[in-house]
């Protein structure tokens, strides 16, 4: 071996990959020994049907090493351009507390959680997320808020589809203010497209114009666009009259010091959290926020967080009021989502838990004097405001000067705002400093010296907000950490142990993949920023958009869709903007198997399909003969098939080309759902199936943290056809084709500060690693099928015998023979320390189990281990050792206060109901509370922040 040969050896042998991979090279060979293949290549080749694997290989560029990878991104973020970026539109300079960002934006207890679903080993995020929905409430002046939504206008345009599905007059018109915020006219533009609603501008405080509209939904901003401040309650009383919700757009820290829209009459406030200490980041992640009143809960869109109690009567927290949810309602759901924005929702209830009210106060009224402070100066320099009234926002009059503001501003390091061709706007936030202000007041030619008031009394706030001891207590970092830690700690996520989440593909976010998301050259990047400032992101934007083309087999990416099930809503938008294009608009059927992910159907529905499902045979396979026969029922007028590939069972199905081509002869588009990708990256990929379009879900298989429920990105890969079809922005032109229906996000590269994770985990990975780890994750859920089926028999498998990433065990037999439920077991997994699988779905009284390539075989072998014990506890309430409603699986989970009690009644022992195997007590996870009482909660709603003990004693 040559010297240069042993370094290259050398070099390589610490490959990421590795690290990234759980089972090395012994236990690769040990686990194909349990599973019964020759190889890894031959259990390949067992599960992944000849007729679509792919033989050529990923063309991606060679891997690299952790510090390479880190050397490549500094490279990047240093191409970006730092000014203070006093830009606004909805966008602002703040400070993440650094206690907040150390232990929640850079903890993996924080962002590896997953959706909280299973309420009992939640109780942290689902806490941290009640004291979001409560500041949101108090702060609009409403009733109840959602755990928050994916941006400030995807929260807009869900209220406009709240509001027509609670019309009765049958109005297709949308009123929107000319001072609401650009990008948010456009999402709501893109979401009545296809479902035939009118968009009518109308002037600020024009009260006939409303009146003539006759719109269902009137929408607002607070201030206005350009920082104009003004009275909105004839605007919000014209709008009832008119018989519309009038939804308000509206700044959080404003209304921290102006009389909130919910005392003015506002039907819905929506908004952004970013300006509460989570970076600007290009455009997002940020948690989008909706209020509404009380009798709108049960339409309202998004995740809720209700409190509850749980069995021993103490208060415990749950998603609430699941039935408005699109897993459940389908093409009858208004919406799409979901998902919240939980991990910036989080960031932003604690800095309002760090700052408390009067601390939230004294920031915004430090915004407004600089502002006035600014104002005077401008004046000063024989310039005139637009607007006298305003919070933070000034629209000055430059005339023939606004140039050569623009460009002392951008010599000075500031961008401001053009707002027109002589109108210049200023946007004040927390971060300017003393001498900022200064800097700026001579640049409009004055000095800092008068602030006139900007705020009439009429506007100023007088009612309080977050009372709640919460928000009233953390003031030293030793409080606040310690307050971080009691509520992490009652969480389970990756960092203590898997999340066997079938579908949701739960893998290792690496360190090195996470490290860039607070690098300032990436975290303070304005989205609206000058391209000529954002070189290094639209780099990183353009490379990853290469890399994931590579990897789906299509002609082009759009990153702009900011979760999954924007990335279906894009996607079909797609195809229908196609069809239209070619003159076949009237194509409005959507196929959908029935096993299909419940967004599937709710994002057809958006899209203006209508949806005709397709049933599955006894295998979870599409019924070709039944899809055969809706397509020669509706082949004229079909639009698209949407599938999932694996299907949701888990399976490769063989006909799957046979499938596409069929919809294609038929002049209709497939759509495939990429939730599965994790099972195909290297192997196959989806325009080698046949797919015209597919999203992927960059939060999953391309390791972007979940977040405990967000931030995702699902961008959409398509077909060369459908190039010209992609989203785009009216405020960036290179972030999609000029023949674009429009945007899905606010940001024209929507969630963009993530995206240096699926970058760095690509470009660390190389074209062999990522197609070896999905090798393994094909490996692992096998072994866990192999391991359990004796147990639990394994619903669905292939025309060999194998699963693909994740298997689906059936529990439905236990209950006849012992009373016990799938909720039991998964209840159970929790005294073992797991969070449970994907609990009664696609199949009622089933567990889908996906382990990811990232696990090992010791953490599958202890999963495995776990649920092999609940097997045999279920075996000793059948043989009479414990009795069907007293046993340690209907009385899970087990708290440590109720083990250590000094009176214990059960028949089976403490250390049975805690310790129930050796591993467990060198890592005993203690769930916080029993299970918790759904169906109280649901019927005793509160969504916000009480006083805990109270409640309790209310319950009993």
């Amino acid at each position: 071996m040559s010297a240069l040969t042993e370094l290259l050896a050398l070099e390589n042998a610490d490959a990421f990959a590795a690290r990234h991979i759980g089972p090395d090279a012994a236990q690769i060979a040990a686990m194909l020994g349990v599973v019964g293949a020759a190889s890894l290549d031959d259990l390949i080749a067992q599960t992944v049907p000849e007729s679509i694997r792919s033989n050529a290989g990923l063309k991606l560029p060679t891997a690299l090493s952790e510090a390479a990878v880190l050397r490549q991104l500094r490279t990047l973020a240093q191409r970006n351009v730092m000014k203070k970026s006093l830009i606004g539109l909805g966008y602002h300079g703040t400070i993440t507390p650094p206690v907040i960002q150390r232990n929640v934006l850079e903890n993996p207890g924080w962002y590896t959680a997953y959706t909280p679903y299973q309420a009992e080993i939640s109780q942290g995020r689902l806490e941290a997320i009640l004291n979001f929905q409560t500041m949101i409430a108090e702060l609009t002046g409403l009733e109840i808020a959602n755990a928050s939504l994916l941006d400030e206008a995807t929260a807009a345009a869900e209220a406009v589809s709240m509001a027509h599905a609670l019309h009765k007059a049958g109005s297709k018109v949308i009123a929107v203010a000319a001072d609401v915020h650009p990008q948010t006219r456009a999402v709501i533009a893109t979401r009545a497209w296809p479902l035939g609603w009118d968009l009518v501008d109308f002037h600020p405080g024009d009260i006939e114009a409303i009146a003539g509209a006759k719109p269902f939904a009137v929408v607002l901003n607070y201030p206005g666009s350009t920082g104009e401040l003004r009275d909105l309650s004839a605007e919000i009383a014209a709008a009832k009259t008119a018989g519309a919700l009038a939804i308000v757009c509206a700044d959080l820290l404003a209304l921290t010091i102006l009389t909130p829209p919910g005392e003015m009459g506002a039907d819905v406030v929506v908004g952004s959290a970013q300006r509460f200490g989570v970076p600007m980041g290009f455009g997002g992640p940020h948690a989008g926020y909706f209020a509404t009143k009380d009798s709108f809960k049960r339409s309202m869109p998004g995740r809720l967080v209700g409190v509850s109690v749980d069995a021993a009567g103490r208060p415990a927290m749950r998603l609430a009021l699941q039935t408005r949810e699109q897993h459940i309602r389908r093409e009858k759901a208004t919406s799409n989502i979901c998902t919240a924005q939980v991990l910036l929702a989080v960031m932003a209830g604690f800095y309002a838990a760090w700052h408390g009210p009067e601390g939230l106060k004294a920031i915004a009224k430090r915004v407004n004097l600089q502002a006035r402070l600014l104002a005077d100066a401008a004046r000063q320099g024989g310039l005139t405001l637009r607007h006298d009234m305003f919070f933070d926002t000034l629209a000055i009059e430059a005339g023939a000067k606004s140039g050569a503001l623009l460009q002392a501003g951008l010599e000075a390091g500031f961008n401001f705002r053009r707002i027109d061709a002589t109108g210049i706007g200023i946007a004040l936030d927390e971060t300017v400093t003393r001498a900022e202000l200064e800097t700026l007041a001579g640049l409009l030619g004055g000095k800092l010296e008068a602030a006139p008031e900007s705020i009439p009394a009429a506007l100023r706030r007088g009612s309080a907000f977050c009372e709640a001891a919460v928000f009233n207590t953390h003031r030293s970092e030793h409080s606040m950490l310690r307050y971080l830690k009691r509520l992490e700690d009652k969480d389970v996520a990756l960092n203590r142990s898997m999340i066997p989440l079938g579908s949701c593909t739960m893998k290792l976010n690496a360190a090195v993949e996470m490290a860039a998301i607070t690098w300032p050259e990436f975290a303070e990047i304005h989205p609206f920023a000058p391209a000529n400032q954002t070189e290094g992101f639209k780099v990183l934007i353009d490379e990853l958009a290469a890399l994931l083309a590579e990897v789906t087999g299509f002609a082009g990416v759009s990153l702009q869709p900011n979760s999954g099930a924007q990335g279906e809503y894009a996607g079909l938008l797609a195809i229908r903007a196609f069809h239209e294009a070619r003159g076949e608009g009237h194509r409005n059927i959507c196929l959908i198997p029935a096993s299909a992910h419940g967004t599937n159907p709710a994002s057809a529905a958006m899209a203006g399909y209508k949806v005709v499902v397709v049933a599955c045979d006894k295998l979870g396979n599409v019924d070709v003969p039944d899809l055969e026969k809706k397509i020669a029922e509706h082949g004229p007028n079909l639009a698209a098939l949407m599938i999932t590939y694996p299907s949701t069972h888990g399976v490769f199905e063989t006909s799957i080309r046979d499938i596409c081509r069929a919809v294609h002869e038929a002049g209709g588009q497939v759509y495939m759902d990429g939730a599965n990708m994790n099972a195909q990256v290297g192997l196959t990929s989806p325009a080698n199936i046949g797919a015209d379009v597919c999203h992927l879900n960059l939060h999953k298989t391309f390791c972007i943290p979940h977040g405990g429920g967000g931030p995702g990105v699902g961008p959409i890969g398509v077909a060369a056809h459908l190039l010209p079809h992609l989203p785009n922005h009216p405020l960036r032109a290179d972030a999609g084709p000029a023949t674009g229906y429009g945007p899905v996000a606010a940001g024209p590269f929507g969630s963009a500060l993530i995206l240096p994770i699926p970058y760095a985990y690509i470009r660390l990975m190389g074209p062999e690693g990522i197609t070896r780890a999905t090798k393994a994750a094909i490996l692992n859920a096998n072994y866990i099928a192999a391991r359990l089926e004796g147990a639990y028999p394994i619903l669905y498998r292939g025309e060999n015998g194998r699963v693909a990433h994740e298997c689906i065990v059936d529990c439905r037999g236990f209950g006849a023979t012992s009373g016990v439920q799938v909720e039991d077991i998964a209840k159970r997994l929790a005294d073992y320390g797991f969070h449970a699988p994907t609990m009664s779905w696609p199949v009622a009284g089933t567990l889908m189990i996906e382990p990811t390539e990232s696990e090992d075989k010791a953490e599958l072998d202890r999963f495995c281990d776990a649920m092999l014990c609940i097997a045999d506890e279920i075996a000793s309430i059948e043989d009479g050792a414990w009795p069907r409603e007293d046993n340690p699986l209907k009385n899970a989970p087990h708290t440590a206060a109720e083990v250590m009690a000094e009176t214990w009644t059960h028949p089976y022992s403490r250390e049975q109901a805690a310790f129930a195997l050796p591993y467990i007590a060198a890592q005993k996870y203690w769930p916080p509370v029993k299970r918790v009482d759904n169906v109280y909660g649901d019927r005793n709603l509160v969504c916000s922040c009480v006083p805990l003990e109270a409640y309790a004693d209310a319950a009993e």
